[in-house]
């Protein structure tokens, strides 16, 4: 038989004033944990005592995904710095949940070669050591922790620097540490990736977290991704980790997220 996945969703979408109170709504629904969001100004550290009050309650956190203003590849040295600083702090988070990891992009929202002015201020040479300095200080972080550090391919109109799995695999090989993995997105896959279930097998050996969400960035079964392939995939790499839902929805919560594990579990 094969390994079954554990069906994440994220917190942001859950009704409720406490995690547990957003854990019997996902329970309800047929989700076997939450993925937390590690927002910015060291948010996640300042929650740990309700989050350890959550574990103690039986809320399972594998994840966090990070939603900061700046991240580990910014041009500014400062805020890169800083970005690093903040996820080393969600990292150290992670690990006192007993969780896996944290998710971050190399940049968001920070330039697009496919808009005005099309090159960016630094050269692909220059981006690519920013990249491997500044994942090899998490790397070294997660790997003290036990946890680990998940580098997420965006696509082009949201990042110019890690659009694919091969490009975080290239990066991932130069740092050279077990703790740096790729966390793979299928809905960046299916505008980046010309065959994501190819892509996905050949970056398998790297995969340490997967995020789910459809062609449209709605919830899975509501665009044209096939799901069927994807499962097929996940199965044939061996990734037994989490599937985390990142998406928007369709309709409301409490109509369209039940339906999603259900679809994942068919498949998986």
């Amino acid at each position: 038989m094969s390994p079954i996945n554990a069906v994440c969703v994220q917190e942001q979408v859950l009704k409720g004033d406490t995690l547990e109170e957003k854990w019997d709504l996902a329970q309800s629904w047929g989700y076997d944990g939450i993925e937390l969001r590690g927002q910015g100004e060291r948010a996640l550290s300042a929650r740990l005592p309700d989050l350890q009050r959550a574990l103690r309650a039986g809320v399972h956190m594998p994840t966090v995904c990070v939603e900061m203003s700046h991240f580990i590849g910014a041009f500014d040295d400062d805020l890169r710095r800083d970005a690093v600083a903040q996820m080393s702090d969600q990292l150290r988070v992670v690990a006192a949940l007993g969780g896996r990891g944290a998710m971050t992009p190399a940049s968001w929202g920070m330039f697009s070669r496919r808009l005005p002015p099309f090159e960016p201020p630094r050269t692909p040479e220059q981006d690519t050591q920013v990249l491997v300095d500044s994942l090899g200080a998490l790397g070294r972080v997660a790997e003290q922790e036990g946890v680990s550090v998940y580098l997420e391919p965006l696509n082009r109109y949201e990042d110019h620097m890690v659009n694919t799995l091969a490009d975080a695999a290239r990066l991932i090989r130069l740092i050279g540490l077990d703790s740096v993995r790729i966390g793979a997105d299928t809905y960046h896959m299916n505008i980046e990736e010309a065959d994501p279930a190819a892509a996905l097998m050949h970056a398998g050996p790297l995969i340490g977290h997967v995020q789910a969400s459809d062609s449209n960035r709605l919830e899975p079964g509501a665009g044209h991704i096939d799901w069927a392939l994807f499962g097929a995939t996940v199965q044939a790499i061996g990734y037994t980790g989490p599937i985390a839902i990142e998406s928007r929805l369709s309709g409301p919560a409490d109509a369209v997220l039940p339906a999603v594990p259900v679809l994942l579990r068919r498949y998986l």
